[in-house]
């Protein structure tokens, strides 16, 4: 395996008692930096990092349209990606928990811009990486530039079958699918992380015709909700919505 190549002109200058203590043993399990050595990483985050942001709850880490010129890295807490329809419903993405780098597949694109923006759900930390020296260290490093390349496949997936479910028309069909996709014939239950606010911005609608449709489907078998514990009661109703 290559060592890291650090440019050390492209660096904004820390202190080095700080630039050793950023580096966390959780970066290690970023799927950017997956099957590499953990010394390596560490002079690698310790020398590349620019600038560390940290972000309250509730705060902006970017907003819809930013320029992005650099990678950044969640290293601490979670952000909520979202953006407005033309119809002005506010669509929720999805919630990225660190470790993670915020919106990878757009770094190098010709609009080389943020798609959505993204929101502190608690208290965030983001390291800033040239977007110059990242692109260098890929180049010298093969498994960092496969790690690259599957997460960015990966997100591609992901948004491929976000459109597919904003692109059904019916409510009762897009909770039927949200529901099959988190379930399974033998594992028929499993726990909402979203409010029902949440869960309605999520499917891009409104709180009152989600928790409309949800009764609905309540009253007519098909599931079951007590609390943030939903049971799938009927799989082949759910499948017949779609």
């Amino acid at each position: 395996m290559k060592y890291f190549l650090i440019f050390f002109t492209d660096l904004v200058n820390f202190d080095s008692q700080k630039k050793e203590e950023m580096y966390k043993s959780n970066i290690s399990r970023c799927p950017l930096f997956l099957g590499i050595d953990e010394e390596m990483l560490k002079g690698f985050i310790t020398w590349s990092v620019s600038e560390v942001r940290t972000f309250q709850k509730g705060e902006h880490v970017v907003r819809q349209g930013d320029s992005i010129n650099f990678l950044y890295l969640l290293v601490e807490g979670i952000v909520r990606t979202e953006m407005n329809t033309a119809e002005g419903n506010l669509v929720e993405i999805e919630f990225i928990e660190a470790v993670r780098p915020l919106a990878p597949a757009f770094i190098f694109s010709d609009q080389h811009r943020f798609p959505v923006d993204a929101i502190a759900m608690d208290k965030s930390v983001v390291y800033m990486i040239p977007k110059s020296v990242f692109l260098k260290e890929m180049m010298l490093n093969e498994v960092l530039l496969r790690n690259f390349l599957r997460l960015n496949s990966n997100i591609t997936v992901f948004l491929s079958g976000k459109v597919k479910m904003l692109s059904i028309k019916s409510l009762r069909a897009k909770l039927s699918l949200y529901i099959l996709e988190n379930t399974t014939a033998s594992q028929n239950s499993f726990t909402l992380k979203r409010t029902q606010t949440q869960l309605a911005e999520y499917f891009g609608v409104q709180r009152p015709s989600l928790a409309r449709t949800i009764g609905e489907m309540i009253n007519d078998g098909a599931i079951s909700l007590y609390k943030r514990e939903l049971k799938v009661l009927n799989r082949k109703q759910l499948e017949s919505n779609i």
